[in-house]
């Protein structure tokens, strides 16, 4: 990775970090650990790269920073909501997640389940409730509906669903394709498209470049994290490493190979360029963006 990428990756994250404090709940209810279990969950840890993507785009595209903090944050809360509940027992049954214990074995199951249900609920409040001036209410219904499409039985939950339908069968490559364009790709592309979209004037062409771009780098992030579950360790991960194999679920190096996965990841991320070629240098984080993602060991 770049030392450019990774001045702006830091500066990414110690900005959502700081919004993210600010946006959920208080810790301290004295009749309950909701609070506590959803800041434990959000805070912390975490590479915060859907928010990076959010402020790489919205940037590129010429918008205030400010106006992207709330899109950032939302698609945070919805990741590690799907986290949250990803490792329930009802689920993958992981013990964990980013170097800790997993939100149920932390606090309880049921509290787990709530704080991942109160953080889907707070994604769309913030989005909802923000008070910027530059944003239209009919520009934000716009973007409410492109994050929820993308978290539902069409997106990240339909993606699940079928990964945990898929456990212990032998899925076509075209099949494993579709099921991680829903549970991991989703989001991703909402993620991308948040951020532009907070540029008000964004044209269509500029929306399929994205689109396009979205795709590309979803696929090749899944296939990494494929990648890393073989050849990384439990430590690096800070979750626990060869999981898929042992819970026999389809991944990439399992239907064709290591070697052929690493070269489809490379591949991704050389289309993933050739979709930003119509944008300008103002695009070269997105650029670094892609490559960090195919690099990148944990």
């Amino acid at each position: 990775m770049s030392h450019a990428f990774q001045a702006h990756l830091e500066k990414y994250q110690k900005r959502v970090n700081a919004a993210l404090d600010k946006y959920l709940p208080a810790n301290d209810p004295p009749e309950h650990n909701l609070a506590e279990a959803i800041r434990y969950s959000v805070i912390g840890g975490g590479k915060r790269i859907r928010p990076a993507m959010v402020y790489a785009v919205g940037e590129a595209m010429g918008v205030s920073t400010d106006l992207l903090d709330i899109p950032a944050c939302a698609v945070e809360m919805i990741h590690a909501y799907s986290l949250i509940h990803d490792d329930l027992p009802a689920m993958d049954n992981d013990d964990l997640r980013r170097g800790l214990p997993t939100c149920h074995k932390a606090f309880d199951e049921a509290t787990a389940m709530l704080a991942g249900d109160a953080l889907q609920a707070l994604a769309y409040e913030i989005l909802a409730k923000d008070d910027h001036g530059e944003l239209t209410p009919e520009h934000r219904i716009k973007m409410l509906s492109l994050l929820t499409e993308a978290s539902g039985a069409h997106g990240m939950a339909g993606g699940q669903a079928v990964d945990l339908a898929s456990v212990g069968k032998q899925l076509t490559l075209p099949q494993l394709e579709h099921m991680h364009q829903l549970k991991t790709g989703a989001l991703i592309r909402a993620s991308i498209l948040l951020g532009g979209m907070c540029k008000q004037d964004i044209t269509k062409h500029e929306i399929d470049i994205l689109s396009n771009y979205a795709k590309c780098i979803g696929l090749s992030f899944q296939i990494q994290d494929d990648i890393l579950d073989v050849i990384s360790d439990t430590e690096t991960l800070g979750k626990p490493q060869g999981s898929d194999e042992e819970q026999k679920k389809p991944t990439f190096p399992a239907i064709i190979g290591l070697k052929k996965s690493q070269e489809l990841a490379q591949a991704q991320h050389v289309l993933a360029l050739k979709h930003l070629e119509p944008l300008d240098e103002k695009a070269d984080s997105l650029r670094q963006l892609s490559a960090y993602i195919v690099e990148r060991q944990f």
